[in-house]
C-alpha cells in the first residue's frame, strides 16, 4: 500500500505553465499520474499540452475537478501564498518543490498546517512518489519498481542513489518520501514514519538523515518506542567541515550532536542501522527484509 499519494490522488499543479512546472507535470502524465488540473493566475482558459485545464485560482480548479492533492512550482517569494491557497481551496495533502522559502514564512505556513489538519511535503524537496500508482515528486520514476520498502529522506540525490541501488538488488519500494532539508518543513520523519508503520506493505524503511539539528536523535527514540517494522539508516556528511552550510539551510554542522558520526551512533544506540555509505543501505535491507 502507498502512503500520502496513490491512485486516488487526483494533482493540481500550482505554476504548471512556468518552466519547472510544465516539465515535471510533463513526467507525471507520463508515468500516469492523474494530473487534473493546473493553476497560473491570469492564463486560466488555456490547456496544458492539449489536456489539462488551467485555472487561474485553486478555488475554481478544485470545484471544477475535484483536484485533492497540490504539487507546488511557484517561485520562493510566492510560494507561501500558494501553500495557503491551496488549503484554503480544501487540498490537505500539498508537496512543495520550491526551494528558498524565508523561514518566517514557513513559521506561519507550519502553524496553518497544524490547524488544517493537513499533510504538507517539503518546501525545498523532491516530493512523494509511489511506484506505479502516483508521482507527485520531481524523482525520475524509470528508478523505480513497487515492491515492499519505504524511504524517507532529508536529501533528493541520495535518495535516487538508494532506490536505484534497491532496484537492481530486486528490491522494490511503496513510496519514497523526500522531506525536504529546510529548518522548517511541513513534516518530520516521525510523521512519515508513522505512515509507513501503519502500512501493512511497508515491511522495512529507509531513513535517510544529515547533519545539523537532532531530528534524526528524536526519530531513533520513535522507532525505539513506537515501530515494529524494522528501519535502516543512513545520516550524510561524515567528512563535512564543521560550521559549513552542506547544501541545505538545514545541514550545518555545529559539533556535538549534530554530526554524522553523533546521530549514526545514536541509531546504533538503539538497534539501527546506520550505513557507513550510501552504498551500504541496500545491503542492510536485504539483511532486515531476510530476517522478517
Amino acid at each position: 500500500m502507498a502512503i500520502i499519494v496513490d491512485e486516488s490522488s487526483k494533482v493540481l499543479v500550482q505554476g504548471i505553465t512556468g518552466r519547472e512546472g510544465g516539465f515535471h507535470a510533463g513526467r507525471m502524465l507520463e508515468s500516469g499520474t492523474r494530473v487534473v488540473a493546473g493553476v497560473t493566475p491570469g492564463k486560466g482558459g488555456q490547456k496544458f499540452r492539449d489536456e489539462v485545464p488551467v485555472f487561474n485560482t485553486v478555488a475554481a480548479a478544485v470545484e471544477e475537478t475535484g483536484a485533492n492533492t497540490s504539487v507546488i512550482f511557484v517561485p520562493a517569494p510566492f510560494a507561501a501564498d500558494a501553500i495557503f491557497e491551496a488549503l484554503d481551496a480544501g487540498i490537505r495533502t500539498i508537496c512543495c518543490i520550491t526551494e528558498g522559502l524565508p523561514v518566517h514564512d514557513m513559521m506561519r505556513v507550519a502553524n496553518y498546517i497544524s490547524e488544517n489538519e493537513a499533510t504538507l511535503i517539503g518546501p525545498n524537496c523532491p516530493g512523494v512518489l509511489s511506484p506505479e500508482k502516483a508521482n507527485v515528486s520531481i524523482m525520475p520514476r524509470e528508478i523505480f519498481t513497487p515492491g515492499n520498502v519505504g524511504i524517507v529522506s532529508r536529501s533528493g540525490t541520495l535518495t535516487y542513489q538508494i532506490v536505484n541501488e534497491l532496484t537492481q538488488r530486486g528490491i522494490g519500494q511503496t513510496t519514497a518520501v523526500g522531506i525536504g532539508g529546510d529548518p522548517i518543513i511541513g513534516s518530520d520523519f516521525i510523521q512519515i514514519l508513522k505512515k509507513f508503520e501503519a502500512d501493512p506493505e511497508t515491511e522495512c524503511v529507509v531513513m535517510v538523515g544529515e547533519i545539523g539539528g537532532d531530528a534524526e536523535q528524536r526519530a531513533a527514540e520513535y522507532i525505539r518506542r513506537e515501530m515494529q517494522t524494522p528501519v535502516v539508516a543512513y545520516i550524510a556528511g561524515f567528512t563535512a567541515p564543521e560550521g559549513k552550510t552542506m547544501g541545505h539551510a538545514g545541514a550545518i554542522v555545529s559539533g556535538g550532536e549534530s554530526t554524522a558520526q553523533a546521530k549514526s551512533e545514536a541509531l546504533r544506540r538503539v538497534g539501527i542501522p546506520a550505513a557507513e555509505n550510501p552504498s551500504q543501505v541496500a545491503e542492510l535491507v536485504a539483511d532486515a527484509l531476510s530476517r522478517g
